[in-house]
């Protein structure tokens, strides 16, 4: 497992540099308004969207699992806390097909518990939640 940070950043192309430097490592993804690197350690995986937002810098938390039963059991763990997830679904977003469980803080911001199943050419799918994702 490794934990996602998903950052709103200003200028994509400025930050890429910034993040490839400060982490020692290259961009994983790159895509229009979107990038990510994947660090082994510590085990992370860093979102970059660009986006005109200038005061809310995070954009959303999750961490990513490599296999369906964490996704499920993860929600299973939530709703039985009373955290009231969304059900583990499968759907297009920020670029990949993802089996995914979402909740929010009480703060408003989104975790998401995911799996990556395959890279995609999309940003998003249709869904309302998928819209949310990205």
């Amino acid at each position: 497992m490794r934990l996602q940070l998903a950052l709103n950043v200003s200028n994509l192309e400025e930050a890429i540099p910034f993040y490839q430097k400060m982490l020692g490592v290259t961009v994983n993804k790159r895509e229009p308004g979107y990038a990510n690197f994947v660090v082994d350690d510590p085990a992370l995986k860093l979102v970059l969207f660009e986006s005109g937002d200038s005061v809310n810098k995070l954009n959303h938390l999750g961490v990513e699992v490599f296999d369906d039963a964490e996704v499920a059991a993860a929600g299973e763990r939530w709703r039985a806390n009373g955290l009231e997830p969304d059900d583990p679904t499968e759907e297009v977003c920020c670029y990949a097909k993802q089996n995914k469980v979402q909740t929010f803080d009480p703060d408003g911001t989104m975790w998401e518990w995911y799996r990556v199943i395959e890279d995609v050419p999309a940003k998003i799918g249709t869904s309302a939640r998928a819209r949310d994702c990205c």
